[in-house]
């Protein structure tokens, strides 16, 4: 059986995981009592180690530790919060998550990993004595569970100023080990979006190559957000920030972006085929010279009467047309010969305005393929009204008549992102770990009851102090997290004068303590011994307060069956069959398994076991005499997950 310290008070131990894969792939590097065997490790490297100190590599202060307290596992749990959740039966798995997201992400692991489609995170830039995550949220850090017991005053952020001797390293340090986590939870063809401007970029570019690797590098996207150019500046009027794309694997593929209404007008001819533009088939820019591709000239024979293009000259096709350039020299063509003749019928020759007698070849670019219009590729440089920060702020007005919340992401950009990355007819999940005023959430919203798709979303936010002389205090808020959720909420049930309601809704999360004690008490070496005493005491009431656990037990469905790895839109249902126990039946999407967490398994429980043996049964240790346990072990083997 397992121990409960082990799988359910824990999130996955993914450091024991790494060493487990190099175990299993590499048995002759571990001692026979299972040990990592650093001599027998070094020998294997000698040839390949590098031990040139002046050798290239990116690293900082903090970057060992925030590794490794990224692969910690988290005793914490996520516990659902009823009453600010919004039509929960219709949330379809989306979810909002107040918590420090490092815990979060670590949480979802077990159910979550590889099964998210677009991550987009909108991080603290890290200027102006930017607010940054010091990553002190343990369990045991008893000053982030106590201003959090009631989420009503929120977490007092520390702020990084340049002053502090570890400015760019505490960001970096704080970046890399929740991308380190996001990454596991990133299916296979999964991309990554990330915003940041000028100050941290090159930074963030280093660590995200580190992370995902330099070869799923895709883009370094600039976005204009303000034409006219932030005066704030010294030298240079800003007008843009960067979003970083990377994919998981070469796996991905774009779904690409509906096209815009200036570009549909270009769409001005029409034929049987339907309706297309022209684009010249000769190559301009970069070698469009014969001499630097000969292979690329060549004459193409034109029928004066109705426009249709040849490779052979005859009666008809009678004037002749060369990729002349515009100062009359021998240009080149986009297309050669052997593509030419495979798609001869999507070619046509026009005469010039200003003599009839010279031709034109151009491409038939349709508007449709397979009876749905074409979308295109984004450009490294995204621009436009639907892109600025003034127009988002003035939309974000609409729903907040406070300014509540400065710079919001503009909703047209996150709705063009989730349309380029993911599909309308899957249950695509759209994750946003820095989720501010929820942005992302909307756009999922939105873009879904556009399009009929089905994409969830996961957003997490700390519930994160909100200054009392700020306009949203005033207005009641107290932290960030609640005018996330609210945000949200008015999307649903309408806002202003747009009084449309959605057939939509989410659950509300928050992080806490878990539900189950630790397994054991163990002296914190750091604190004192009043300290530690205190420490056993609260332990101790802690562990007396378990034994009622079977009176509480919705309270521990979540976080037991999130960590068993069940996703927590599972579907639960108790079973007649079972008279002497309160079995419950899980389901989630492929997966299910038996639940009982009442404190003695009847026999009647076990004979049922007996003879269904292919199936997962979760139940508490202390409900199990040596007897049940043995038949139920021996019946089920490690399906029996007893807590």
């Amino acid at each position: 059986m397992t121990d409960l310290n082990n799988l359910l008070v824990t999130s996955p131990d993914l450091n024991e995981e790494r060493l487990e894969t190099l175990k299993n792939l590499f048995p002759d590097l571990f001692t026979d009592e299972g040990k990592l065997n650093l001599i027998e490790l070094k020998r294997l490297l000698e040839e390949e180690a590098s031990t040139d100190k002046e050798q290239y590599t990116f690293t900082w202060r903090g970057k060992g530790r925030a590794k490794k307290h990224a692969f910690t596992p988290s005793r914490a749990a996520l516990t659902y919060d009823p009453e600010r959740s919004v039509n929960p039966d219709k949330a379809n798995g989306n979810m909002i998550i107040e918590g420090e997201n490092l815990e979060v992400l670590k949480l979802l692991i077990s159910a979550y990993r590889e099964q998210v489609k677009c991550i987009y995170i909108d991080p603290p830039y890290n200027k102006d004595a930017d607010v940054i995550y010091k990553d002190n949220y343990a369990l045991d850090q008893r000053a982030y569970w106590e201003q959090n017991g009631s989420y009503q005053n929120g977490v007092k952020m520390d702020t990084n100023t340049e002053t502090s001797g570890r400015y760019h390293s505490d960001w970096v340090s704080m970046m890399y080990s929740r991308l380190l986590v996001a990454r596991q939870l990133l299916q296979e063809d999964g991309v990554v979006f990330v915003s940041i401007d000028d100050h941290e970029s090159h930074n963030l570019r280093k660590v995200m190559d580190e992370v995902f690797g330099e070869e799923n590098f895709i883009a370094d996207i600039v976005v204009v957000n303000n034409l006219k150019g932030r005066s704030d500046k010294r030298y240079v009027a800003t007008a843009h920030e960067r979003l970083l794309m990377y994919v998981k694997s070469e796996e991905f593929e774009e779904s690409g972006l509906s096209m815009p209404e200036d570009t549909l007008e270009e769409y001005s001819f029409e034929d049987e085929v339907g309706k297309y533009r022209l684009l010249g088939l000769r190559k301009r820019g970069g070698a469009d010279t014969r001499a630097k591709r000969p292979n690329m000239y060549f004459p193409l024979y034109v029928d004066p009467e109705i426009g249709d293009v040849s490779t052979e000259k005859d009666e008809k096709h009678s004037v002749t047309v060369l990729p002349f350039k515009s100062d009359g020299s021998d240009g080149a063509w986009r297309w050669g010969f052997s593509t030419v003749e495979r798609r001869i019928e999507w070619l046509i020759g026009k005469p010039l305005a200003n003599d009839e007698t010279e031709f034109r070849i151009y491409e038939k670019d349709y508007l449709e393929t397979d009876g749905e219009i074409r979308r295109i590729k984004p450009k490294s440089v995204m621009y436009g009204a639907n892109y600025s920060t003034d127009g988002a702020t003035k939309a974000f007005k609409k729903i907040f008549a406070d300014p509540v919340f400065k710079n919001p992401k503009p909703v047209p950009f996150l709705k063009d992102l989730l349309s380029y990355s993911t599909l309308t007819d899957a249950k695509d999940i759209v994750l946003d770990f820095f989720a501010g005023s929820g942005t992302t959430a909307h756009a999922v919203m939105e873009l879904n009851n556009e399009d009929g798709g089905n994409r969830q979303y996961i957003l997490v936010q700390l519930p994160e102090a909100l200054d009392e002389k700020s306009e949203a205090y005033k207005a009641g808020y107290r932290t960030i997290s609640q005018i996330t959720i609210e945000r949200n909420k008015r999307v649903i049930q309408g806002y202003g004068n747009d009084p449309r309601s959605l057939d939509m809704g989410f659950k509300v999360y928050r992080l806490t303590k878990s539900h189950f004690p630790r397994a054991e008490f163990q002296p914190d070496a750091d604190k004192s011994n009043e300290e530690n005493v205190a420490l056993l005491k609260q332990y101790i009431v802690e562990k007396e307060a378990s034994f009622q656990m079977a009176f509480e037990q919705d309270q521990v469905f979540d976080e037991v069956l999130l960590k068993h790895g069940f996703k927590l839109d599972y579907k639960l249902t108790k079973q007649k069959e079972f008279g002497k126990n309160a079995v419950y039946l899980v389901e989630e999407s492929d997966r299910k398994a038996y639940i009982c967490l009442d404190t003695s398994i009847a026999v009647e429980t076990i004979d049922y076991f007996k003879a269904h043996t292919n199936t997962m049964f979760i139940c508490l240790e202390r409900a199990l005499d040596t007897t049940k346990k043995w038949n139920l072990n021996h019946t089920l083997g490690e399906r029996l997950k007893a807590l």
